[in-house]
């Protein structure tokens, strides 16, 4: 951006970080080392989930907000998947409902009990297998209950009724592994980022790609819609390997309206929008800086405002959403960091200086809140709605009334020359198939000692029968 300072009127040109006392961080937690584009991290208004480094499978921490300070080392964990966990995201209309896939290329949904964990969790309420490869982003639908889609490395994005637990749609338009998955407000429009360097804005339902662009000049990695304003925004890199941001018009993606260079670091760049106050919030993966902007639909689009430094990288970054917040302290947005380093997942509350205590209309208008405005069969049907809004002011302590009811299902297989694909996914990589070899050996070797521990009962029991025969009584 440019350095030359820009003088206008703006409610938020204050917004200040502060971070939380140590005492209201949650400390001593074994955050993942896994290098995977991801934020490994997802808050809601009552639990705290993060991603940590775990042996012969990948598991994360369920913490409910208020257990700040150290956690115990041995403190319950979700551990049901059978490979490394790649990302995972809260259900938005129901705070104990949370999403994970992971490399065993399966997606599942968990529902955690009143309170947090007590004892180690390895049953999931729904088990969703259908990609081929490991599984790389799950996101919910903004608008409608139970519609959950799932990204993986066979290049394909599904769409999953929780309702009846089976995918629905598949979208088959990418050439290679997808990046990033964002929707606009009513979760009409679906844009993604992808590595062959392409940007599309896609019809959910359909698998129809509307808009594309070829980003041979600003590689892509991130992307994220600008709320009901038409625009995206996306992160990534210029010819030259500075990191940039690019304004585009999600109707005509031929040229990017803005392209602005932030930096010469390598970190990868996450956006974060808030459409309440039309703030975007810069985070990079390794930085220990977050810049913000405002965003306006008027030239020059993007005001630089202001840049929380800490000397601390972030692995990723939680957001807590709005009705989480804060409005007493006049919160406007809340990170969640991760420091890999520490072990410690530290609060950072965005806040705008005001003198007085009482609630702040102009930087609280009505969002969107815990109910859905959609159900899944009325979405599947081609009904667009927009999101049930509620004021922060009276209702955000409001807690919602959708139950998840996890579908009971017959075990289906698909059988393709005579193996079932659901069960035996077939090794595209040389470590798929040696991780698969080794498992096999093991089942082989379980299965002979459980032969031979019956040998030896059935020869016992022959003995017994033959001493029972040869008895006095039977003569």
């Amino acid at each position: 951006m440019s350095w030359r300072p820009q003088y206008r009127s703006s409610k938020f040109r204050n917004v200040y970080g502060k971070v939380a006392n140590r005492e209201l961080c949650f400390d001593g937690i074994p955050i993942t080392k896994n290098v995977h584009d991801n934020h490994f991290c997802a808050v809601n208004a009552r639990f705290l989930a993060i991603v940590t480094e775990s042996a012969g499978g990948g598991s994360f921490l369920v913490i409910p907000l208020e257990q700040t300070g150290r956690i115990e080392p041995n403190y319950p964990k979700v551990c049901g998947h059978q490979g490394n966990v790649l990302d995972i995201k809260w259900n938005p209309f129901i705070d104990n409902i949370i999403a994970s896939c992971s490399e065993d290329t399966s997606v599942r949904i968990w529902e955690i009990p009143e309170g947090g964990l007590k004892r180690n969790m390895t049953e999931a309420l729904l088990q969703l297998h259908g990609h081929s490869r490991r599984v790389g982003l799950v996101e919910w639908h903004p608008t409608t209950n139970n519609i959950l889609f799932s990204a993986g490395y066979d290049y394909k994005v599904l769409i999953w009724n929780l309702d009846v637990g089976e995918p629905v749609k598949m979208i088959d338009c990418h050439t290679d592994v997808i990046l990033c998955m964002s929707f606009n407000t009513d979760g009409s429009l679906l844009t993604t980022t992808c590595k062959d360097k392409k940007l599309r804005v896609i019809e959910p339902r359909s698998g129809r790609v509307l808009q594309e662009a070829n980003c041979k000049n600003h590689r892509v990695n991130r992307v994220v819609f600008l709320g009901s304003t038409k625009r995206l925004l996306t992160t990534g890199v210029s010819r030259w390997n500075t990191r940039q941001i690019a304004l585009w018009d999600q109707e005509d993606l031929s040229m990017p309206l803005i392209e602005e260079e932030i930096d010469g670091l390598s970190g990868l760049l996450f956006p974060f929008y808030d459409a309440d106050t039309h703030m975007l919030y810069l985070a990079g993966k390794g930085d220990g800086n977050i810049r913000y902007y405002e965003i306006s639909t008027e030239k020059p689009y993007l005001s630089y405002l202001m840049e929380f430094r800490s000397p601390a990288p972030q692995k990723g970054l939680g957001v807590m959403p709005k009705h989480g917040l804060d409005v007493s302290a006049c919160e406007v947005f809340r990170f969640y960091k991760l420091v890999t380093l520490k072990g410690l997942i530290e609060p950072i509350s965005m806040i705008v200086p005001r003198r007085s205590d009482s609630y702040q209309e102009d930087i609280y208008p009505m969002t969107p809140g815990t109910e859905p405005a959609l159900t899944p069969d009325e979405w599947l049907g081609g009904i667009n709605r927009d999101p049930v809004l509620m004021s922060l002011k009276e209702g955000y302590k409001r807690s919602s009334k959708v139950v998840f009811k996890a579908p009971i299902r017959e075990k289906k297989s698909v059988v393709v020359n005579g193996i079932d694909l659901l069960e035996n996914v077939p090794p595209r990589t040389e470590n798929e198939l040696l991780r698969m070899f080794f498992r096999q050996q093991d089942e082989i070797r379980r299965l002979k000692e459980e032969l031979a521990q019956k040998d030896v009962r059935i020869r016992q029991l022959q003995l017994e029968l033959k001493n029972l025969r040869n008895s006095p009584k039977n003569c």
